[in-house]
């Protein structure tokens, strides 16, 4: 029988969550970078070369690989034979773990949690509650899986009852165009079969977990159908061509994981859930002796790149004008200086309730450009913390209003535009620009100095105005309405050439 000290436990939490806000698994890096090596796509080749820079960065300097630090997820195997010296609920210790890693004032972490998600959604300011999944197994021991899932990726999970005759591959084949890049593709899918409904979404998630191994399993061949299935969805999904953050090319998924469960003979219950380029997860194991610190990796697994600024494009945001916007053709880099502008979600719904009561708004966009962006809170002499963008579909329903009645003139974010925010786009002759999601410290490398304009109310999702430095971005709208998400993918599908055009 060993005995868990209630410290122990919740220092193991925090520095784990510390330990994978900037350390990528190594597993995940050295696939990330075979891939590179393979990539034939400029513009996916472009985005993976961003986010290994971005992540040796955040391995040297322990700051976030990616601003939305994710919600945490813990997977705990109790052993029977345990003894707890605890005062808290496990569940307690657990989310006093994770409010001591949020709030490290070394490398502070971004509160995205809400409370009352169907009403006031209001931030619980320490990122706490986590999801917790415990099960109790014969041992003497804690095993602990620590992650921490981004919003993007997670807003991707899927599910479907199919009919016991129907295809696994064929359901997934079709659902995965339909996620777009918001889940920043280069990563996993993790697929739960069996079981009931939220078992299925239980074992996708579990799935995460597991290190990359893809090609090892190609390489000695399958054992189990599980096994088939992994390599067939692998060599498939890729063939689809939709490639890193979208935009065309050879890597979609680094791997597929497959875990099942018995199930009624009437249902076929299928879960699929991505892990994004920002995969944070740790495992470790209390024993009774003490909290476990984590091993830090060899930075000689990281590739040694530096990215090359002066390919792109630079442009002067402070002067540019719709005629010189105009030029800018689909997939060109360009590379931002001047002041951005902030704001997201929450932002937008306020200004466009302002809008509709025909108040004048606390900023001016008039021919200004947007960032969509939810930035980690700067530590020591940081301007700002790590600040990635978030997915820009969210904002669709707003951008026609904000073009038209405040004369923005272009948007940064991260993957697609739906069709309606495309069509306001070309109907304006604005533009749309990508930033790579899970590039996050790179691009706050960028940011040369940030003040908040208005709604300091709403914390990291107030208006900002940035001053930037040579910001990569790419041109994924242009004027004219065309899109690289939905030019790349169809071009790199055709050439990839081994599977038939799936119709959603």
């Amino acid at each position: 029988m060993s005995t868990i000290q209630q410290e122990d436990f919740i220092q193991s939490i925090a520095d784990a969550l510390q330990y994978i806000s900037y350390y990528h698994p190594v597993d995940y890096i050295r696939n990330l970078a075979a891939a590179y090596e393979r990539e034939e796509s400029p513009a996916a080749r472009d985005a993976m070369a961003q986010i290994l820079i971005n992540s040796r960065l955040c391995a040297e300097g322990h700051r976030p690989i990616c601003q939305d630090t994710g919600i945490v997820t813990v997977f705990l195997n109790i052993g029977m034979n345990v003894r707890w010296d605890a005062t808290l609920s496990v569940e307690d210790m657990v989310n006093e773990g994770v409010r001591r890693a949020y709030n490290h004032p070394d490398n502070k972490l971004r509160a995205s949690v809400l409370a009352d998600p169907a009403g006031r959604r209001s931030n619980t300011r320490d990122n706490t509650p986590a999801v917790v999944n415990m099960r109790i197994v014969p041992g003497d021991e804690v095993e602990v899986t620590v992650a921490a899932k981004g919003g993007g990726s997670e807003a991707k999970s899927k599910f479907a009852m199919l009919n016991p005759s129907d295809s696994i591959v064929d359901w997934v084949l079709k659902t995965v165009p339909t996620m777009g890049a918001g889940w920043c593709p280069p990563g996993m899918l993790g697929i739960g079969i069996g079981g009931t409904a939220e078992k299925a979404m239980l074992l996708a998630k579990e799935a995460l977990m597991e290190p990359i191994d893809i090609q090892d399993l190609i390489a000695r061949g399958p054992r189990t159908r599980a096994e088939e299935l992994r390599i067939e969805l692998y060599d498939k999904v890729n063939a689809l061509g939709i490639g890193a953050q979208g935009l065309g090319g050879l890597t979609t998924v680094l791997d597929v994981k497959v875990l099942d469960y018995p199930t009624h003979a009437a249902n076929l219950p299928v879960a699929m859930i991505p892990n994004c380029a920002a995969t944070r997860h740790a495992h470790f194991v209390l024993d009774g002796s003490g909290p476990v610190a984590l091993e830090p990796p060899s930075l000689e697994d990281w590739p040694q790149l530096t990215y090359d600024a002066s390919k792109g494009r630079r442009v002067n945001l402070d002067t540019v004008t719709r005629e010189e916007v105009a030029s800018w053709k689909p997939g060109e880099v360009v590379l931002l200086n001047g002041k951005l502008l902030t704001g997201r979600d929450a932002a937008h719904k306020r200004m466009t309730d302002m809008l509709n009561r025909g108040e004048k708004l606390p900023v001016d966009f008039n021919n200004r450009f947007i960032y969509y962006v939810g930035p980690v809170d700067p530590v020591r002499d940081e301007v700002v913390g790590p600040a990635g963008p978030t997915t820009a579909t969210r904002m669709d329903k707003f951008t026609r209003q904000m073009l038209e009645q405040t004369g923005l003139l272009g948007m940064v974010g991260k993957s697609e535009r739906g069709p309606a925010a495309i069509e306001a786009i070309r109907d304006n002759k604005a533009v749309y620009l990508m930033a790579v999601g899970g590039a996050a410290y790179l691009v706050s490398k960028a940011i040369k100095a940030a003040r908040v304009l208005a709604f300091e109310d709403l914390g990291m999702e107030a208006i900002y105005e940035f001053e930037v430095r040579d910001m990569p971005v790419t041109v994924a709208v242009d004027s004219r309405g065309s899109s690289v998400h939905e030019t790349g993918p169809k071009e790199w599908q055709a050439r990839i050439g081994k599977i038939p055009v799936v119709v959603a």
